[in-house]
């Protein structure tokens, strides 16, 4: 039986490290086969804060990736898929039967999330029923991927979640006196606001319980995250295995 291909769009620099590794680990475990894209083809570099705790101080066992989403990290970086990344140009829907879209909140993601290309490559998904599965900053591809024949977002129509307005603003207010606005990649709107104004009604937002805590395989009940059809989407790190593990339910289906 051929292997299920899985594409994984990043950033040159800035990818939240437990939102790749931990689906990255999961899929190959699977033994799914993993194409990365950047935008030039270049290996892609996590967000160090995230990945080593650096500059986050006291708040660093609570905001730094857990030892985990770590050791999947050095893993990960190891494996061919992720050293030899090709261009977002280089690719196209039919050749894949699922998009993977992680998050991350450094200001060098903006390029990823503002990528015509990659919102142009989620409407060819979208239009082909593919699964497309999208975390944390993430779910701000599928919300900016404008379909021509409607005119809205591919998601316009789908119930969804993604990273809150109030885990945005919490992560900002307790790091802002040293971190300024890191964690605040659009200063001006939040993730969950502008995912909704995408959307028909603002119902189709599901935030789900408060996440105090990050799930694991032995604490999926942790976690959230939305299915809706062809569209699968969480909020941060703490949803990562169990919205890795119906990433995979939906690509075997």
């Amino acid at each position: 039986m051929q292997k299920k291909k899985v594409l994984i769009p990043l950033p040159h620099y800035g990818c939240d490290p437990s939102e790749v590794a931990i689906p990255w680990l999961l899929l190959n475990e699977k033994l799914f086969e993993i194409t990365f894209i950047t935008p030039d083809g270049n290996i892609a570099v996590t967000d160090e804060i995230m990945l080593t705790g650096k500059s986050l101080g006291l708040l660093k066992p609570i905001l730094q990736a857990r030892q985990d989403a770590v050791i999947a990290y050095r893993q990960m970086e190891k494996s061919s898929a992720f050293i030899n990344p090709l261009k977002y140009t280089d690719v196209i829907a039919d050749d894949f039967d699922g998009l993977l879209l992680p998050g991350g909140h450094d200001k060098g993601v903006k390029e990823y999330l503002e990528s015509t290309i990659l919102q142009k490559l989620v409407v060819d998904f979208f239009n082909e029923n593919k699964p497309v599965a999208a975390v944390c900053h993430g779910v701000l591809i599928p919300a900016r991927s404008i379909d021509e024949k409607t005119q809205k977002s591919v998601i316009h129509h789908y119930k969804c979640t993604g990273l809150l307005k109030r885990q945005e603003l919490t992560a900002y207010n307790l790091t802002r006196l040293w971190l300024g606005d890191y964690y605040l990649t659009y200063p001006e709107t939040t993730t969950e606001d502008e995912l909704i104004s995408a959307l028909a009604c603002k119902t189709q937002f599901i935030e789900g319980s408060f996440p105090l805590f990050r799930d694991d395989l032995q604490n999926l009940s942790r976690g959230h995250f939305v299915r809706d059809r062809n569209y699968l989407s969480a909020r941060w790190p703490g949803d990562i295995y169990g919205f890795s593990l119906a990433f995979i339910d939906m690509l075997a289906d």
